[in-house]
């Protein structure tokens, strides 16, 4: 029998700074209703000139250990998702091993877009279950607002900054029943970040025009291939837990768009009741957004113990993941 493998303790860190859907009017060719009436955002935050991407990993790190009552010299993996790292490298996980002392830790980054959240605690399960390691720490932090054109209003409207985390370790009882990883790289220009282009930066002197990268989306065909694909992973990980959809007691999807998160409840034939959504707080995170939802549906206790849980994502790419967890 293979060890079961559960959630321990949950953390999140999220910038103070608020950009609300009236700044932006300020910034882009866009209005308040337009924003909450295609997206559901109302606001979002944004990370300060001086937080790395590493500050925020470290900080919702800090917060899950505290969360699952374990010290930072008990970890001995610590993955961080993220496609917003301070540099190539060192990666994100080695600057959050020192930061919280986890002298013996393996670390790595995932970049799996929105869904690096789910990829990376897919990862980490399959090494605690092994019994290579105990108890893993996964992180998933953005600072996707540095890869954003602000006067392009189809994308600086969505995105937001944020970490969350999870401490993962072995559980008598409950833990992740099923998972599903997919990926369709022939859909992968549907969003995508382009090099060395002119853009202009949400805060710059002078007239703000310099050449940077940023993201570029195709909005109609990706809501397609992200409704499409969502609903396909929670059937496959519903189908490998060998539960039915009536028996789901609360959804947290990635937090990309509230229609998209609509259009999958209408899919999958299930209540939007039952589905945690908080974008109109935070806009997209990226992988952040999955692992911030997480935290604040058990905190609100939209999640209690003995609950069956599925959390699904997608992402540029084109990935999607699915877990199934019994809580």
């Amino acid at each position: 029998m293979m060890s079961k493998v559960g959630i321990l303790g949950l953390g999140i860190y999220l910038p103070s700074r608020r950009l609300t859907n009236f700044d932006l009017e300020k910034i882009a060719d866009t209005t308040d209703e337009w924003i909450r009436t295609r997206t559901g955002i109302v606001e979002r935050r944004i990370a300060s000139p001086s937080e790395r991407t590493s500050d925020l990993a470290i900080k919702a790190g800090q917060s899950a250990l505290k969360d699952a009552k374990i010290s930072g010299d008990k970890i001995d993996l610590i993955i961080v998702a993220t496609i917003s790292p301070d540099s190539n490298f060192p990666s994100m996980a080695c600057r959050v091993q020192k930061a919280i002392g986890a002298a013996k830790a393996a670390a790595f980054d995932v970049s799996a877009a929105c869904s690096g959240y789910l990829y990376a605690i897919t990862t980490a399960k399959q090494y605690i279950q092994t019994g290579l390691y105990k108890n893993a720490l996964i992180i998933a932090a953005e600072r996707i607002t540095n890869l954003i054109d602000w006067k392009d209003r189809s994308t600086c409207v969505l995105f937001g900054d944020g970490a969350g985390a999870c401490v993962l370790g072995k559980v008598k009882t409950g833990g992740i029943k099923s998972e599903v990883l997919q990926s369709c790289g022939a859909q992968g220009d549907l969003m995508h970040v382009v090099p060395g282009t002119v853009r202009r930066p949400l805060e710059t002197d002078g007239d703000g025009i310099i050449k940077l990268p940023y993201i570029v989306m195709h909005g109609k065909e990706l809501f397609k291939a992200a409704v499409n694909s969502m609903a396909e992973a929670v059937q496959a990980a519903l189908k490998k837990a060998n539960l039915k959809t009536s028996q789901i007691d609360c959804i947290v999807p990635h937090q990309a768009n509230d229609r998209i998160i609509s259009a999958v409840a209408f899919k999958l034939k299930i209540p939007k009741e039952k589905i945690f959504v908080n974008i109109n707080k935070y806009g997209n995170m990226s992988a952040a957004s999955i692992a911030v939802a997480l935290y604040e549906a058990v905190k609100s206790k939209r999640i209690r113990k003995g609950d069956h849980v599925v959390l699904v994502a997608f992402g540029a790419g084109l990935v999607s993941a699915a877990n199934v967890i019994k809580w």
